[in-house]
Formats: structure tokens, sequence, C-alpha cells
């Protein structure tokens, strides 16, 4: 592999992501990449949640507005270890939609971090980063959370 000059970090926000940013963050300053962070927005479920909210609509909001706060601090602990940083959020299928973002931004690395969950857990909840390095055709690097 060449030169790397764009790395896509997707996360979760969860402790599971943490390592992953971190691995991403060192592969970025190192090459002097730039570093997407992206933010698939799974559509919350209007059984989860506060009582009081008057609307799916609104839930979604709140999910909306808590995803871009987290997405802006992730991305300011980047910019502070000197990394040029790019941030979206996009809503659908996670594997998917990780996919489909590193192809139309020419990812050279992919970086995602994994639960590392196994026997039910995985079999109910399915595993995003095993979808997306059966599926990838870039450079998928996975870095376990626990």
């Amino acid at each position: 592999m060449g030169r790397m000059r764009r790395i896509l970090h997707a996360t979760d926000f969860s402790r599971a992501s943490a390592p992953a940013f971190a691995k991403a963050v060192e592969l970025a300053k190192r090459a002097g990449a730039r570093l997407l962070l992206l933010h698939v927005l799974v559509p919350p479920s209007p059984f989860l949640g506060d009582a009081l909210l008057s609307s799916y609509l609104e839930l979604e909001a709140r999910a909306r507005a808590a995803a871009e706060r987290q997405l802006a601090a992730v991305a300011t602990k980047a910019r502070r270890a000197g990394v040029r940083v790019e941030t979206e959020l996009i809503a659908g299928g996670p594997a998917e939609q990780i996919l489909r973002r590193a192809g139309r931004w020419h990812a050279d690395l992919i970086v995602i971090g994994t639960h590392g969950r196994s026997g039910l857990a995985r079999a109910f909840m399915g595993s995003v980063a095993e979808r997306v390095l059966q599926r990838s055709t870039h450079p998928v690097l996975t870095v376990r959370g626990r």
C-alpha cells in the first residue's frame, strides 16, 4: 500500500471506539493524512427514551443533536493532536453507509472498533465491523475495544 492520504474512522461513540480513534489519529498524524470521522445515525427506537417526548421526530432530533455534539468533541481531540479532520453524520445502516462513504471519499484505510461480542450477543446484534471487513474493497483495520 502506498502513502495514506485519507483515513476514515467510523465511530459509534462507545468505549469500544476509543482505541480505534486513538489508532486512527496516530496513523493520520504519522502519515500526514486527512482523517474523516464518520458517525452513522441509526434511527432511534420509539420504545426507548423519555416518556415525555411528544413525537418520534423529537426523539430523532434529540439523537441527531447528541451525535453532532459527540462528533464535534471527537474532532476537537483529533485537531488538538495536529490532524486535519473532517466530520460527517449520516443516517442509515452502519456497515452500508461506512462502505459507501469510504468509496466516495476514496479512503486509503478504514479504521473501526469492534466490541468483541461473541455467542448469542453476536448472533442477535451482528457485527458492523465484520460486515465492513467482508464487503470492503478498501483496507480495513479493526481495533478491539477491550
